[in-house]
């Protein structure tokens, strides 16, 4: 990356706590799915590295302006309307499941799966047509949604443990405790971008996924709590005017060592799911020759290899490319 992650995170931080994964961690998602692509595609999205990186949270600053972005980043499978077994109950296809619940209803409760399959057809449109501003519009906002899915917390209705006497818990899983942990987490895998034959499915296995960890998620923050008094626990400060409580980093370290490396690979996980559907587009549109929409030099190429050699030793951030 030209400009590092790290330094980059400040400028737009007034998004809601129950957003999404941190700014940090929705970069850091991008930039290593662009590692496991096929290489015709991969120089592709690394020459634009900066683009997709940085545009990465777009969604999440929509928030801000546009009423009709939150439902798009999670689905409360335990909403008692689904039933006690969300995925069996609730239709997989848009069609079926506004036919069953009603589009209020489902806008209500989230609509993460099927922005993820509505921006996969958009992104496979770009790749056919060759439109390059396309192509990383929706690859950047199409990776957003589909690491959103990657989260426990967007698969419930307790989505900030407010339901639980957990309040902040939302932030302190996907937000503090990745960007304090970052520097110690295992960044590489070998995995290779593969073809998805049923994209929809994946999406709702990994949404299935998620909300199977919810119950540590919650627990482990039990089990930390455990010889913490509440003015170690939490940390107060006004502004404007009222008093905000939220998660000490005294506690967050705490919660981090119950949760192990879940957050680290539920991360990989992500980026193993973006880079496949970021593939699958590409390979559904034809597998378009893009080397026509850029330049790239032998210098792009030698840079792009000498770092995917720093990622594979895990040291991306040691050298300042993240």
């Amino acid at each position: 990356m030209k400009y590092p992650i790290l330094l980059k995170i400040a400028t737009v931080i007034v998004i809601l706590s129950c957003c999404s994964w941190g700014f940090l961690a929705h970069k850091t998602i991008h930039q290593l799915a662009i590692y496991s692509l096929p290489k015709k595609l991969q120089i592709f999205f690394f020459k634009n590295v900066d683009y997709l990186v940085y545009n990465s949270v777009r969604p999440d600053v929509r928030r801000k302006d546009d009423p009709s972005e939150a439902t798009k980043h999670f689905i409360d499978m335990d909403a008692p309307i689904f039933g006690k077994t969300p995925l069996d109950s609730i239709p997989k296809t848009w069609k079926s499941a506004v036919k069953k619940y009603s589009v209020d209803t489902l806008k209500k409760y989230g609509t993460v799966p099927w922005e993820v399959i509505k921006l996969q057809e958009k992104l496979t449109n770009a790749f056919r047509n060759k439109s390059k501003d396309s192509i990383l519009y929706y690859a950047a906002d199409l990776g957003h949604y589909i690491s959103d899915a990657h989260v426990p917390l967007h698969t419930t209705i307790n989505y900030d443990g407010q339901l639980s006497n957990q309040r902040g818990l939302h932030s302190l899983w996907e937000s503090t405790v990745p960007e304090m942990n970052l520097e110690s987490y295992n960044l590489y895998q070998d995995h290779k971008a593969h073809y998805l034959k049923d994209p929809l499915a994946v999406i709702w296995t990994k949404l299935g996924e998620s909300n199977v960890m919810l119950k540590r998620v919650l627990s482990d923050e039990i089990s930390a709590s455990e010889g913490f008094t509440d003015d170690r626990k939490f940390k107060r400060s006004e502004r404007f005017g009222a008093i905000r409580k939220n998660y000490s980093g005294e506690f967050a370290k705490a919660y981090a060592v119950k949760l192990e490396n879940t957050v680290n690979n539920r991360m990989l996980e992500a980026v193993k799911t973006v880079s496949d559907f970021w593939f699958t587009a590409w390979m559904d549109a034809g597998c378009p020759n893009l080397s026509d929409l850029l330049v790239i030099s032998d210098e792009d190429k030698n840079k792009l290899k000498s770092e995917k050699k720093i990622w594979k030793n895990n040291e991306l951030i040691k050298n300042g490319l993240l």
